[in-house]
């Protein structure tokens, strides 16, 4: 019942310019509650939406990831902190906050997630095949943003109202992989652009996790990126401009490649990236290239 009078509100909405809805925000988003949002042609891309009291990140900042524990370690050494939407309550952001940190949330954008407490609230008919290796995780139909609109844009109201400084979006390539949906590049240009215009309509400064092919085309609209083993994967260099505006690139490389560790430090100061080095499983562990010592990573 609820999926279907969402579609329905979001359906009609969509034939009205400059429509938009009451919010009503808990701890636990309504999938009925969102902001007014920009139509996406299939034409062309809507400007970016620009902000200047943004906070943007600086490529000389340190980050630290905590995703598969909690309580956040609040005594990590770093800038910023990337903590999980859900998992976290606004008394951690503010915490965070209280120390000078940047907090950022996370949000699976791309892919659905049974676990979450939003997950039933997803129309059956945006949910695709099954993420690979990813046990609970299916692919989503990001050109169904009439369908999608209420989850996602509840996920960045609530990241809003506990505090967050940005907001970082997840499985952003989907059209790259076999998602059951026939996407494309121009789809997922449209997905993100919207996405990233909806964060910082919001106040939120918006990242993006990987996606290299598109980051020239996405620069404008993101203000930092975050690449998974692009390093040991050999495709850093196709991140350059981000540098080259003074946006923030955060390389993750997992534990398995730390023995190279000392010669990715050696490449990201060259490229002015940020790198750090975690376990897959995104704990509280943190390594990075202040803290290489004859090749080891000593935990923070």
């Amino acid at each position: 019942m609820i999926k279907n009078i969402a579609r329905l509100s979001v359906l009609a909405l969509f034939n009205m310019p400059g429509f938009g809805i009451g919010k009503s925000i808990a701890e636990h988003p309504s999938p009925a509650a969102h902001a007014p949002y920009d139509a996406i042609s299939s034409s062309g891309l809507p400007a970016p939406i620009l902000n200047d009291a943004i906070w943007k990140p600086k490529p000389s900042m340190s980050w630290q990831l905590q995703f598969a524990t909690t309580p956040v370690d609040l005594a990590v050494e770093a800038d910023v902190f990337k903590i999980d939407l859900f998992d976290n309550k606004a008394g951690v952001v503010a915490a965070l906050r209280k120390k000078g940190k940047k907090v950022v949330c996370y949000i699976n954008a791309g892919a659905w997630e049974d676990w979450r407490p939003d997950a039933k609230h997803f129309p059956a008919a945006a949910i695709g095949r099954a993420y690979e290796g990813w046990p609970g995780e299916r692919w989503l139909d990001i050109r169904r943003i009439d369908l999608l609109a209420p989850l996602m844009l509840a996920r960045l109201d609530l990241c809003r109202d506990k505090g967050f400084d940005g907001v970082m979006l997840d499985n952003v390539n989907s059209y790259t992989n076999r998602t059951g949906f026939p996407l494309t590049g121009a789809d997922q240009l449209r997905f993100n652009v919207w996405m990233a215009n909806e964060a910082r309509r919001r106040g939120l400064a918006v990242g993006m996790n990987n996606n290299p092919e598109q980051a020239r085309q996405l620069l404008p609209y993101f203000d930092w990126v975050v690449a998974e083993s692009c390093f040991s994967e050999g495709w850093c260099a196709s991140l350059r401009p981000f540098i080259e505006q003074g946006k923030a690139v955060v390389v993750i490389e997992y534990t398995e490649h730390e023995a190279r560790l000392a010669a990715m430090c050696r490449q990201a100061s060259a490229l002015q990236f940020s790198l750090l080095m975690k376990k897959r499983e995104l704990d509280a562990f943190r390594g990075d290239c202040s803290s290489v010592a004859a090749g080891h990573v000593r935990p923070s």
